[in-house]
């Protein structure tokens, strides 16, 4: 399901997902903070405790924690860019929020297809399951119609996200 949304914060774009879960604040909240458990959905998992004014390292780059408000709210920069989980009980379950505000608006439907597949990864997590990055974006053809998806919503061109895909199929069209 397409539910990311293209918000502007601060003169920037933003991408916000939003998650219904069946998982109690205190479950998701280990899911997003333990590095343990961000390795097993997330992109990077973050060698953090986290505590706000914590850095860390990840893709040969630093981070810093900015915000920690447990179980509710964290909050990161990394790379130049912001990102923030905020969760709510939502009456057995909770509601997730993220937020990732980014430079470069016409890589929208790129990075938001991305979080797509690595939010699709999440549920399974949380459901005591697992499903690799390699599983989640293969065929790249679902990857590919989510992207197409957003960049029609978003009024961006598609050509950045359909020149990474065709990098990762290896340079096929």
């Amino acid at each position: 399901m397409t539910d990311g949304t293209l918000e502007t914060i601060d003169g920037r774009p933003t991408l916000r997902f939003e998650r219904t879960l069946a998982h109690s604040v205190e479950r998701v909240w280990r899911a997003v903070s333990e590095p343990a458990e961000l390795e097993r959905w997330f992109p990077a998992a973050a060698d953090w405790t986290p505590a706000a004014g914590e850095t860390f390292e990840a893709y040969g780059a630093t981070g810093e924690v900015t915000e920690v408000d447990a179980p509710h709210r964290l909050a990161w920069n990394f790379g130049g860019e912001s990102y923030s989980f905020e969760l709510t009980a939502q009456g057995d379950g909770c509601l997730l929020v993220f937020t990732h505000v980014f430079g470069d608006r016409s890589l929208a439907a790129q990075t938001a297809a991305g979080w797509e597949t690595y939010f699709s990864r999440l549920e399974p997590h949380l459901a005591g399951g697992f499903l690799s990055e390699k599983d989640a974006h293969e065929p790249w053809t679902e990857w590919e119609k989510v992207h197409e998806r957003y960049a029609e919503r978003f009024g961006v061109d598609p050509t950045p996200g359909r020149r990474f895909l065709a990098a990762q199929r290896g340079g096929e069209s």
